[in-house]
């Protein structure tokens, strides 16, 4: 080995000591935890594949499953959507920018300082909706109101974010091949279809399989906001696994959920980037 590739190998030790610390570590630790029947209060006793065995018959991990999909459902076309329409329609307006950083404020703000506000405009009892207008939104009593209540503040924070990313695409458009489309008769919206869209293409696979690991993961908005309610219609995999472990005390099967919730996502982001892949190749 020359001495330019040992020196490579000495200033990666750094970061390589830094991924097996708080990356690969840990991993392994949650996979072992995860074959232990312990509480965190007593000693561990082992479970073996036990806790795995339970996630095939345990009722209610399908029941967050279903509200997590619901919750993806609605959460990521939408929010997608969102992305892409408003990044085009503010493309080239002289207030794109301002635009673009009022979109973006939501996601400076703490999720904890956001919560609040939003249970104080949108509390069915008090909220000040209900004071300006005398409309509420009953997600405190009606599922479905409790799941798009989640879904909207989600929106609300992470859409600023995906409109920032497409419109970083679109710049990298470039503008003579646009010119040379409409010069040989293609319509804006041809433009938008046929050239646009497939080169915004890898940038919306990007969102697609952030949006779906964020969305499997979601947890921090539905403990401040509504803690599964109502009726368990919030309760996504997320904070399942947080009440079964922190709540419950119910360490391994939690680490156990945790495991899942890596597979899943793994799984799931992998199939979505392989289907956009092959749908850019056609």
């Amino acid at each position: 080995m020359t001495r330019a590739p040992k020196r490579a190998w000495w200033l990666a030790v750094p970061a390589l000591l830094v991924l097996g610390t708080f990356v690969l570590f840990p991993l392994v630790s949650v996979v072992r935890y995860a074959t232990w029947d312990w509480s965190g209060l007593s000693a561990p006793t082992p479970a073996g594949t036990g806790n795995f065995r339970r996630l095939l018959t345990d009722a209610e991990l399908r029941r967050s499953l279903r509200a997590t999909f619901l919750f993806a459902l609605l959460m990521l076309p939408t929010f997608l959507w969102l992305s892409r329409t408003i990044a085009v329609a503010i493309d080239g307006l002289r207030g794109e920018r301002f635009i673009k950083a009022l979109l973006f404020l939501p996601g400076l703000i703490t999720v904890g300082g956001s919560a609040i506000a939003w249970y104080s405009l949108y509390n069915p009892d008090y909220g000040l909706l209900l004071e300006l207008t005398g409309v509420s939104l009953p997600w405190t009593t009606e599922p479905w109101a409790g799941l798009l209540y989640v879904v909207l503040f989600a929106l609300w924070q992470s859409t600023g974010y995906g409109v920032l990313v497409v419109s970083a695409a679109l710049k990298g458009v470039p503008v003579q091949v646009k010119e040379a489309a409409r010069i040989d008769g293609a319509s804006d919206a041809q433009v938008q279809r046929l050239i646009v869209n497939p080169l915004l293409r890898p940038t919306l696979l990007f969102l697609v399989v952030i949006g779906t690991v964020l969305t499997i993961q979601s947890y921090t908005a539905v403990f401040l906001l509504t803690k599964g309610a109502p009726f368990g219609s919030t309760r996504v995999v997320g904070y399942y696994l947080y009440e079964t472990a922190f709540e419950r005390l119910q360490l391994g099967y939690g680490a156990a959920l945790t495991v899942l919730v890596l597979v899943l996502t793994l799984i799931i982001a992998a199939l979505q980037a392989r289907i956009l892949l092959a749908r850019n190749r056609a």
